[in-house]
């Protein structure tokens, strides 16, 4: 099986047993990874091979390059912010003076330290290992369930998804995404995929080739190559030939059309063809947004629902929800918005709910900042003081209540009674619903945006970042207070910061055949000593300008005792690890809510050219450690089941991360065998929130 395949199920925690032959050392086997990695197969046994210890230690990091300080952190709390500094102005000489790579560089004032033996207490992490047949089924119902998502596919998703399709010629019976079904259009030159498309998605289809094959975000100047245009023409003829097009909605993008049509050389051959081509290049604007717009202009809010909901849908409504009633003045016409909304995408449902729900007040009264997707990667924009003053958006108290109980009314019909008895394990209160994950990294131990994890007392987080084929990336740490302050801890600041409650590995910038970097934090001596700040953000950017993705870089954390034991990187200990392979140079990884003591999920690419963590806001962010307050899996489900249990014997749908024997769990009785569904089961939950009447 092809390694982006065995990659995805191990993120599932699923080994794959290739091969034919009779292993003869599966206790050995069985035993090593136990020993090397605290893994528990927990069903499979018999499929172990010798070959997975390998596997499993490339997965989770047995050969990472040492850190600047070999003796973090005990010998860096040794040394002088003045030896401190010196290390690090001498290393950026070397590196960016002299450009030696030829070894790799350490301190000058590092003594000699000496490691214990690993003693340190681990979580056991549960696997199980199937056969590659299995393996394979596996996959597609993975597929099949990420294609049922009306939300865009991370990288990771979309890669497995696309070659599968090449691999096992595996066929997709629906795509409810469009964005995905461009994106496998475009990748596999399959033509089948437009199915899933309609006239108006050309344009995204164009747009996606000016970028992903000509580095241009620009879809107002192009400069395809003959084959791209010959590709583009034979879409639109199979659109126009379809009797399926929808020529209303192109008007809003008539510019970018005639644009498309004259760098096509695009001759009609029917005489629908025709009509579009006259359409698009007359003078005539029939587009729906401009009704919309005329009548937002005039106060007229009533005659403006009706022109979207009926050109548009409901779903265009939902999107424009915010614009509309930040423009209503009476209860009579936000009573008349709110029933015209139809039930509504579950994923868009739960988006809004999300939107419409801000547990800081205060942040009315700051700045904002506003974020939004292209091309898998975030994009962000802060209000400027002028932007402030002219600020019309905003929405009182009151009318967002409103909104929010119309959402949870609707959540709840759409969703109700779709489950039978259901089990829910009470830790799912903490895991993030998977509601749009396609910025996201993907790799062992990552969970939905917002997800929390608690830190054991009497561990420390210690979050790292190695890399191959680039000379520096750097991971900071980022402080904001309840203002949204920001304090810095990173390359530039640590000399005079290191402490036993944070501390640094030293900026390693020899790093061409490969580097790392460190951070440890003590949360409970942290917020002591650093009282204003509530939230940590940990970011990777890389300072050589190389972007990730070409590039090796991972990063994760470990949970390690107050006075650790054996190597600086302990694989037992990590508790994810994940590939940044973004099209950028800067990476949102995690969060730290300091006065909960909890690990929280970021996993954001950014898009631009940022080298440096501290010249950006992030104080934008803190909106996903608040996420699970809202929503979480445990209430998505509880809303899901005809009857919570609190049995797991009783249960049809059992969903926890923890293994639950069943009495009724005996060979006999296989049918009667619930679903289990664990919180990185992002497949089956996408699939759930996706099922609509």
């Amino acid at each position: 099986m092809e390694q982006i395949f065995r990659d995805y199920l191990f993120q599932k925690k699923i080994l794959v047993s290739e091969g034919g032959e009779k292993e003869e050392h599966i206790l050995e086997t069985l035993f090593s990874l136990a020993n090397l990695f605290n893994i528990r197969i927990t069903a499979g046994e018999e499929y172990a091979r010798s070959e997975m210890i390998s596997y499993v230690s490339d997965q989770l990091g047995t050969k990472v390059p040492e850190p600047f300080y070999r003796g973090f952190p005990q010998s860096v709390r040794e040394l002088s912010a003045d030896q401190l500094l010196f290390d690090q102005i001498l290393h950026y000489t070397v590196t960016y003076g002299f450009g030696n790579f030829s070894e790799a560089g350490h301190s000058l004032f590092e003594d000699e330290f000496e490691r214990l033996a690993f003693r340190e207490n681990c979580e056991i992490k549960e696997f199980v290992i199937l056969p590659e047949k299995e393996a394979a089924e596996k996959l597609q119902e993975y597929a099949e369930d990420l294609l049922a998502g009306t939300r865009p596919l991370s990288d990771t998703q979309f890669k497995m998804v696309c070659r599968l399709v090449q691999v096992y010629d595996w066929k997709a019976k629906h795509c409810a995404s469009k964005n995905t079904a461009v994106r496998l259009l475009i990748t596999l030159r399959d033509r089948n995929f437009a199915r899933f498309l309609a006239l108006p998605d050309l344009i995204k289809v164009a747009e996606e080739i000016n970028y992903r094959d000509y580095g241009s975000v620009n879809i107002k100047k192009l400069n395809l190559k003959n084959q791209d245009r010959k590709f583009l023409t034979a879409l639109l003829d199979d659109f126009l030939a379809s009797g399926r097009d929808s020529i209303s909605e192109c008007y809003e993008k008539k510019a970018v059309w005639c644009g498309l049509l004259h760098h096509l050389h695009y001759r009609p051959k029917n005489e629908a063809g025709q009509q579009f081509v006259e359409a698009m290049r007359g003078k005539g604007n029939r587009s729906v947004y401009a009704q919309f717009e005329k009548a937002m202009a005039a106060g007229d809010i009533r005659e403006a629902v009706d022109s979207l909901k009926s050109g548009k849908g409901s779903g265009a409504l939902y999107r424009s929800l915010n614009y509309i009633v930040s423009r209503i003045e009476s209860e009579e016409d936000l009573d008349y918005v709110l029933e015209n909304l139809g039930a509504g995408n579950g994923v868009l449902l739960l988006q809004m709910l999300l939107r419409f729900t801000n547990p800081e007040e205060s942040e009315k009264q700051r700045r904002r900042t506003f974020r939004f997707t292209k091309f898998n990667q975030m994009k962000v924009y802060s209000e400027t003081e002028e932007d402030m003053l002219r600020r019309k958006s905003l929405i009182s108290a009151e009318k967002e209540e409103k909104i929010r109980d119309f959402l949870w009314a609707k959540l709840s019909a759409a969703f109700r009674d779709r489950l039978g008895k259901v089990y829910v394990d009470p830790a799912m209160k903490n895991i993030a619903l998977p509601i749009q994950e396609n910025t996201a990294q993907g790799g062992f131990g990552v969970l939905a945006k917002g997800s929390r994890i608690h830190v054991p007392e009497g561990k420390k987080i210690r979050a790292f970042t190695y890399w191959e084929r680039v000379n520096d990336i750097d991971l900071s740490v980022i402080g904001v207070d309840r203002e949204g302050r920001q304090t810095e801890f990173s390359w530039r600041t640590m000399a005079g910061r290191q402490s036993d409650v944070l501390t640094y590995s030293g900026d390693e910038t020899s790093g061409y055949s490969g580097g790392s970097e460190y951070f440890d934090v003590d949360l409970n001596a942290f917020q002591k000593l650093y009282p204003n700040i509530k939230y940590l953000v940990f970011c990777d950017n890389v300072f050589s300008r190389t972007p990730f993705d070409q590039c090796f870089c991972k990063a994760g954390y470990m949970l390690r005792d107050q006075q650790d034991s054996g190597e600086v990187f302990e694989p037992k200990t990590v508790q994810t690890s994940f590939l940044i392979n973004c099209g950028s140079t800067f990476a949102y990884l995690f969060g730290i809510d300091l006065e909960r003591g909890d690990f929280v999920w970021l996993n954001v690419s950014r898009s631009g050219d940022v080298t440096v963590a501290g010249t950006t806001d992030v104080s934008f962010l803190v909106d996903y450690f608040h996420v699970t307050d809202i929503i979480n899996v445990y209430t998505f489900f509880e809303m899901m089941a005809s009857q919570m249990v609190e049995d797991p014997d009783e249960a049809e749908v059992i969903v926890s991360d923890v293994y639950v024997p069943r009495k009724a769990d005996a060979p006999d009785q296989a049918a009667k065998a619930p679903e289990i569904i664990r919180s990185n089961d992002f497949e089956r939950l996408i699939a759930l929130m996706n099922l609509m009447d």
